[in-house]
């Protein structure tokens, strides 16, 4: 249960309204996700987020596709059920097959597995990157 009051789309100020008309043509959907529903109980937030997540998610440097994986495997990471189901939703709509998500998330489990080792054995890292 929400620990605030969504915004529905109909009664939403006008401000929020056409914060939500971009998040629907952005991610080219037809409803506003619960996230921002919830975020909009605080305009200023659903303002500042969106528009960071926007600038942010978008293809680049690095596909889109992949800062979506990204976004799974922090998700499951960090234990969000609603990120998890958002991101991985948004990875097969970006053309991710069930084969390629399930090795998606045996990579984050083993990674996930391999970092708690690290820490457990406080091994000194050995293998740094160069910096050029």
């Amino acid at each position: 249960m929400p620990t605030v009051k969504l915004v529905d789309e109909q009664s939403a100020s006008p401000r929020v309204k056409a914060i939500f008309d971009d998040i629907k043509a952005t991610k080219k959907i037809d409803f506003v996700p619960n996230f921002w529903r919830a975020l909009a109980a605080h305009p200023d937030n659903l303002e500042r987020a969106w528009n960071q997540g926007k600038s942010i998610m978008k293809d680049g440097k690095i596909s889109l596709l992949l800062k979506e994986i990204v976004a799974v495997a922090v998700s499951v990471t960090n234990s969000c059920r609603y990120c998890i189901n958002a991101h991985t939703a948004a990875c097969l709509k970006l053309g991710l097959d069930q084969e390629s998500l399930g090795e998606v998330l045996a990579v984050i489990g083993l990674y996930n597995q391999f970092n708690k080792m690290a820490d457990a054995f406080q091994i000194e890292p050995d293998i740094l990157p160069k910096l050029e």
